[in-house]
């Protein structure tokens, strides 16, 4: 007499079409996630990570880097660009021991910390108001040097230099809209078969961006949901006329993940 098999329990997002918007080389880690719990993931990226026009400021910083007290890192793409330009430099870890070190989140620890570089201060939540409440107290009559992306908002220095810091802004890289995407994405929301049932966003370019490919065809968004990484994401949709449904707890990959999952776990009770 043969046993019954149980089926497998079925997944949070078993038939759950996801757009996924991050930079190409980054999409992986929030597809990968949405896929173990049973979504379909489409993947068009809404932002490309450039290389600033010129590197110069930046370099002339990280000669001077001993002038330096706090280095504050807000991404792991600005880690990336600052390591490069460190190795042309010929600038070791070792020039960099003297800092006090923060990164906003998670991922931007992990990538400092990759290199084999402490990190002193990670701030409780993953935004910039965060930051500025985390080194207030710390920072007067010190040096700053912030390394960002060309376009972010200037809460951190403005904050910090009312605190009595003196902060360097210097820009790593930059984001732009790919092109490429516009068609992709166009025709994607028309087909019916592929048109998605949630669209994430990782922060406020990502959605700047969006806007931008869609042009004005706001119309073609009815019945999607929109999935936000946290409150200055969801600030930016709202700016925009395009709400926020879904929005992570925790301001990571992980908390956005979840935020979806339990979205359509809910769902499924109550409509089960």
């Amino acid at each position: 007499m043969s046993k019954k098999t149980s089926a497998p329990p079925k997944l949070p997002l078993t038939g759950v079409r996801i757009l996924v918007g991050r930079a190409r080389h980054q999409a992986g880690a929030l597809s990968s996630e949405l896929r173990k719990l049973g979504a379909t993931v489409i993947e068009i990226p809404f932002i490309e990570i450039r290389k600033p026009r010129s590197f110069k400021p930046l370099d002339s910083a990280l000669r001077n880097i001993d002038s330096y007290d706090w280095l504050i890192l807000t991404s792991a793409n600005g880690v990336e660009a600052m390591w490069e330009r460190l190795a042309k430099l010929r600038l070791k870890k070792t020039n960099l021991t003297h800092l006090c070190i923060a990164a906003i989140g998670p991922a931007t620890k992990k990538a400092i910390e990759r290199r084999g570089v402490k990190v002193h201060l990670v701030p409780n939540e993953y935004v910039a108001e965060s930051v500025v409440r985390s080194l207030r107290r710390r920072v007067k009559g010190k040096r700053v040097l912030l390394v960002r992306a060309k376009v972010a908002r200037d809460v951190i220095p403005i904050e910090l230099r009312k605190a009595g810091a003196e902060v360097d802004v210097l820009e790593a890289y930059e984001t732009v809209v790919p092109r490429s995407s516009r068609t992709r994405l166009r025709s994607t929301l028309r087909n019916p078969r592929l048109r998605p049932h949630v669209i994430t966003f990782t922060s406020s370019s990502t959605v700047r961006n969006f806007a931008a490919l869609l042009g004005k065809r706001s119309a073609s968004l009815g019945n999607i949901q929109f999935a936000s990484i946290g409150p200055v994401t969801s600030s930016t949709l709202r700016e925009l006329g395009l709400g926020v449904d879904i929005e992570a707890q925790e301001f990571t990959i992980p908390g956005l993940v979840a935020a979806i999952g339990r979205n359509f776990s809910a769902h499924e009770e109550s409509t089960g």
